[in-house]
């Protein structure tokens, strides 16, 4: 994309919904938009991560290589986003995320996130409300599951040995 074309406009979804109009457009020129096409890997699995992703349309899938096969982890699409974490604690990709079809995604690093922060820290407070209102209901989700799995597995022992 040539710098005299327009920044695709970052609309009010996902971690961004609650962020006003001007501060996601000055939050726009922070990052870039890549617009991988279906078929092309966005991150690949073991790979350094440090980026922020909002996927703004198109579809994804993350997938992980386990026991030597892929395994489809989850399927995302527009207000979805990735690197929550990793955007604050950089470490190697756990999973790649490949598009399923032609896709708009906004990316930002640590270093140019941490230079929308100085710049307007209001901006940057709204953001990270956002961004950490996601990742409660992320750990939220997560326990739920876990406490199913141990419901579960509970069930499974007392059916198999129902005088324990």
């Amino acid at each position: 994309m040539s710098s005299s074309s327009p920044l695709p406009e970052l609309p009010a979804i996902g971690f961004l919904a609650d962020v006003d109009a001007s501060h996601r457009e000055f939050l726009a020129s922070f990052g870039s938009f890549v617009r991988p096409q279906n078929g092309e890997a966005l991150i690949e699995e073991g790979s350094a991560q440090e980026n922020l992703y909002l996927i703004i349309s198109g579809m994804l899938h993350v997938i992980s290589a386990a026991g030597g096969r892929n395994l489809l982890v989850a399927t995302l699409g527009a207000g979805d986003s990735l690197g929550e974490v990793n955007i604050f604690d950089p470490a190697t990709a756990s999973a790649s995320v490949v598009a399923r079809s032609e896709c708009l995604i906004w990316s930002i690093s640590a270093s140019e996130l941490e230079g929308f922060f100085e710049s307007d820290p209001v901006a940057g407070v709204a953001f990270m409300r956002g961004l950490l209102r996601l990742v409660g209901h992320r750990i939220r989700a997560m326990n739920a599951k876990l406490a199913d799995s141990e419901a579960e597995k509970s069930a499974l022992q007392s059916f198999w040995k129902p005088h324990a």
